[in-house]
């Protein structure tokens, strides 16, 4: 059997598999890099790259950073005083996603969905507005905002490593551009037209019982520190090439300097790092290597692209990979899911000799769209019980909004990103 045939039929697996979830996400990537190892198609050290890439190293940093800001309740204090102010429940909703959706664009956008779900519950409890009309936006703006920079999700940072790979230029906010439109116009959407969509239902008050933490023991001065870490890392970040120092050696020293202060016991920040991203983006690029090395990535793009006819135009390939990158993300990991598409997004770009960089961020960016169902990413299954939501609630709020970051997507990267320089 060719390398190319067995690469495919791994393919096939993690497709399968990723979508069933009977093996976990990270095991299932761990399985599909061993068994290229141990069928040829990869020797040891192409196996477990992707383990101690980089880009690994940084999102490992960046979850010590961001618990610290959880594990201060220095997030729910920032959720809060936002969230105050609001005086009807149209101002509300735009409260919310404004500030979930900034939070997310800097820290996990799971993380942020779920410290602040109980601080939107309490919020709606007082007020007397309906939980339902609250977290629904609540969690589409954290999988919005996490477009705005490269570690607002683990996705993310799948694009980066194909465009580093491709020595292609890459910088921290390389999807503000298309990131920041959509959520503007998401938050511009819910305000104006998709809370007409929200259910009146008020949910289950006791399904978050005892979930929101109490952090009045908690000293000042930790929270201080952690807000004050985190926005010194993102300024290292954005400014990487002025200071001579790397994005993915900030967050850790950013980490390290929480640890050392006692802002973050070692316990903790160990407990932070999720093991499942580590695994499913180290077995997952060395799939994406596989794909590249032994042509199925170009077998499958060659496919796509005869099934388009001869000469396809890139914006038809944009649309394609777009389309079926969203398709498939509402039914299975949004992580997972970048990680199959992006290497087959890069060669298809190659396929008509085109600039990937357009294809690469609409595949991350369609991966991030799991508004339609309540199992897309796993803030939507957070709340499905907490607002009382049904399957066509996902459905009527989330396609309007997909629709809208796939025109913000057709009509800008091209436009950012020429496929023709």
């Amino acid at each position: 059997m060719s390398p190319s045939t067995i690469t495919l039929l791994f393919l096939i697996f993690a497709v399968i598999s990723f979508i069933l979830e009977k093996i976990p996400l990270g095991l299932t990537a761990t399985i599909v890099a061993l068994g290229l190892n141990l069928t040829g198609v990869l020797d040891g050290a192409a196996t477990f790259a992707g383990y101690v890439n980089s880009n690994v190293i940084l999102c490992v940093g960046m979850f010590v950073v961001g618990q610290a800001l959880f594990e201060t309740g220095m997030a729910n204090k920032i959720g809060g005083i936002v969230t105050k102010f609001a005086k009807s429940e149209r101002m509300l909703i735009i409260a919310i996603m404004v500030i979930v959706g900034v939070m997310s664009g800097f820290l996990s956008n799971t993380g942020t969905a779920a410290v602040l779900i109980p601080v939107v519950c309490g919020i709606a409890d007082e007020s007397g507005y309906s939980r339902s009309r609250l977290l629904m936006p609540l969690v589409f703006a954290a999988a919005l905002g996490g477009n705005l920079s490269i570690i607002g999700a683990p996705g993310n940072l799948m694009g980066v490593n194909a465009l580093q790979e491709l020595n292609l230029p890459t910088s921290f906010f390389m999807y503000a551009p298309v990131g920041v439109p959509m959520l503007v116009l998401g938050i511009v959407y819910f305000a104006f037209i998709g809370y007409r969509f929200l259910p009146a239902g008020s949910g289950s008050a006791e399904a978050v019982a005892g979930t929101q933490d109490d952090f009045s023991n908690v000293p000042q001065w930790k929270q201080i520190i952690s807000l004050v870490v985190l926005i010194l890392v993102i300024l290292a970040m954005i400014f990487e090439d002025k200071i001579g120092i790397s994005i993915q050696v900030s967050a850790c020293v950013g980490a390290v300097i929480l640890v050392l202060t006692g802002v973050i016991s070692e316990k903790a920040a160990l407990a932070s790092i999720d093991l499942k991203v580590v695994l499913l983006f180290g077995g997952s690029l060395a799939l994406a290597s596989a794909l590249d090395t032994t042509g199925a990535g170009n077998l499958i793009a060659d496919k796509i692209v005869s099934l388009l006819g001869t000469n396809p135009n890139p914006i038809i390939l944009l649309l394609v990979i777009f389309v079926v990158t969203c398709v498939l993300t509402n039914f299975m990991s949004n992580t997972a899911t970048t990680a199959l598409m992006v290497p087959i997004a890069v060669s298809l770009a190659n396929s008509v000799g085109a600039d990937p960089r357009a294809v690469v961020i609409a595949t991350v960016i369609a991966g991030s769209c799991a508004y339609a169902t309540p199992i897309g990413m796993p803030a939507n299954t957070m709340v499905v019980g907490l607002g009382g939501y049904k399957f066509n609630d996902y459905v009527k709020s989330g396609l309007p909004l997909i629709l809208v970051s796939f025109v913000i997507s057709m009509v800008l990267l091209p436009i950012l990103y020429p496929f023709y320089p």
